[in-house]
């Protein structure tokens, strides 16, 4: 059983909420961060990544770093710009992108359902990562971006949501990238005992998005179970900030991926070598996008063709059955030479959101680099049909790992609309 339960939140002020709401943290480099903190002082974005108020002799995880974080949000907080709810409750937060909508229940999941795997994962996760959120969030004392996390469709969830949304949010904005953020309050004692007898009748949860930033607050609660040995199990760091969607409203966009070069191959050479393990046609000017599983685009030399899985490649296993991994492990790899992506400098990802366009102008900006080191080198990119989220599940269920970059899930959830403090009750 799940334990998903309720929690008073601290919130953007009534009129803050589109000044104060930002992308996740982890969007932008450095550079990028400090422009949009320049452009707007009270973005989220100026705690979230508190390195943004200082030069760039500081340390990205310098201890100034995180106490400057901590300061600027009990500062806001005083200044009024953020509100506590007085009661435990329960969120709603809706996301429409495109004319497309998605509401996911803003809640406090267990880290004891993360460390006994009732929250399910699908990625390892990185100690340097986790690291800089450990301690922004032990600072801060506040966990301030929410886990992406998603359940199994659940009528009676389904119907509760349905009927707080006919009421008038609490928040409704649109963000600069157009995306409409709404807000709903779900306090009434009855409605909220209610969501939390449906979550704790769940098997599991997953996390769609977010694993360094979930691994990082369970540690962060580790370690206040250590440094507390008499606590309850009630406090509140035994629980981190999540907003949970149904698998039925998410949307997860393609992935896809450009390689710098044909390893060697001549582009014949490189066409004939993909025909082993792929059915190879040429598929015109305009972009290809794979209207369906085992199947890909490839963008070469100014031509789009269309790659087909043949049957000798296929699995039915949870991961390498994924057209992530048939194109991995099989051309990519022996091909191409690509052996790890996660850390081979000669492929990049492209997530969906930016179009096929994007795919071409890489490969035209690879072409047009110095060719001293291959004069015949040829960018190469390749469209992808996006994983679903059965697939996810299902890999998490069997509780291996999905390879890099599998997922882009859009629109992205925005930090600063829902705040959640550790210290006790």
């Amino acid at each position: 059983m799940a334990e998903i339960r309720p929690f008073s939140a601290y919130r953007p002020a009534p009129g803050m909420e589109s000044k104060i709401a930002a992308l996740p943290y982890d969007v932008y480099n450095r550079q990028e961060a400090t422009e949009e903190v320049k452009r707007n002082p009270e973005s989220f974005l100026a705690i979230d990544r508190a390195e943004t108020g200082f030069g760039p002799e500081v340390d990205t995880c310098a201890g100034e770093v995180y106490e400057r974080a901590a300061s600027l949000l009990h500062e806001w907080i005083a200044e009024g710009k953020f509100v506590k709810e007085e009661r435990l409750c329960y969120y709603l937060y809706e996301l429409t992108m495109g004319g497309r909508s998605q509401t996911g229940i803003v809640a406090c999941a267990s880290i004891d359902d993360y460390c006994n795997n009732v929250i399910k994962k699908h990625e390892n996760t990185r100690a340097d990562k986790e690291e800089d959120r450990i301690r922004h969030v032990d600072v801060c004392n506040m966990q301030t971006g929410p886990i992406f996390l998603a359940y199994r469709s659940n009528h009676v969830l389904r119907g509760i949501v349905k009927e707080e949304k006919e009421k008038a949010p609490v928040s409704d904005f649109i963000s600069e990238d157009g995306i409409r953020h709404r807000v709903w309050v779900i306090g009434e004692t009855d409605t909220v005992a209610h969501i939390r007898e449906q979550f704790a009748a769940l098997n599991a949860v997953y996390i769609a998005d977010g694993h360094h930033r979930c691994a990082s607050a369970v540690k962060v609660g580790l370690k206040r179970r250590a440094a507390h040995p008499d606590y309850t199990g009630e406090e509140e760091f035994n629980y981190f900030l999540s907003v949970l969607f149904p698998d039925e409203e998410l949307l997860i966009m393609d992935y896809n991926r450009v390689v710098r070069d044909l390893n060697g191959y001549s582009k014949e050479g490189f066409l004939e070598k993909a025909a082993e393990n792929f059915r190879v046609d040429t598929a015109g000017q305009s972009p290809y996008h794979p209207e369906g599983k085992g199947r890909f685009g490839m963008y070469l030399d100014g031509t789009w063709y269309r790659l087909t899985a043949r049957p000798h490649i296929l699995s039915e296993d949870a991961v390498d059955g994924l057209d992530v991994s048939l194109l991995q492990d099989h051309l990519l790899n022996p091909v191409l030479g690509i052996r790890d992506p996660k850390t081979d400098n000669r492929i990049d990802f492209v997530g969906g959101i930016r179009g096929l366009e994007e795919l071409e102008r890489r490969v035209r900006a690879e072409q047009e680099r110095p060719q001293d080191e291959c004069p015949d080198r040829l960018a190469v990119a390749f469209s992808m049909y996006p994983t679903s989220i059965g697939e996810l599940f299902a890999v998490a269920d069997a509780g291996k790992l999905m390879p890099p970059k599998s997922t882009w899930f859009e629109p992205k959830l925005r930090s600063g609309l829902f705040l959640h403090t550790l210290e006790e009750r």
